[in-house]
Order: structure tokens, then sequence, then C-alpha cells
């Protein structure tokens, strides 16, 4: 499984989410500060949630990085995009 599907099958399990959108975006980081040459280094996740809604910005953030437990430190850069 990819680490995109991964980040996938983790927010929709934790948060049924009205819009997810997964982006790999390793290929704009190539050769800069945390690209493994795995091609999965830097990720782009817009997220829309009921759950999330409620929470602040701060709380918002922590539960979307407790879904992806592990995969924060397998992933060197997950940006979020989160409401």
């Amino acid at each position: 499984m990819t680490a995109r599907d991964e980040i996938t099958a983790r927010l929709t399990q934790a948060f049924s989410p009205s819009l997810l959108d997964v982006v790999n975006e390793s290929h704009r980081h190539a050769g800069h500060s945390g690209d493994d040459g795995s091609g999965e280094s830097h990720f782009k996740v817009t997220i829309r949630a009921a759950a999330l809604a409620a929470m602040g910005r701060v709380d918002r953030h922590r539960a979307v990085q407790r879904a992806l437990g592990d995969l924060n430190t397998r992933v060197h850069a997950i940006a979020l995009d989160i409401g």
C-alpha cells in the first residue's frame, strides 16, 4: 500500500470526511531536505469533516496527526488544509 493510500484509509476511517484530497507532492521537493528518494516524502491533504469542523484549529491538527499515527515519522512532510 502506498503512503497516499494509507493516509486516505486512516483519515477516512477516523473522520468519514465529506471531502478528502490527498496529493503526493514529492516530485516538487526532489533533491531537497527530507527527500529520501522514495517518491513518497511530501503530501498535501485537504479534508472536510463534521467532526473536525466543531474543533479549534490546533485541536483539528492534533486529531489528524493522531489519526495518521506512525505515518508522521515515515513521511517527511504533510501539509494540512482542514475544515
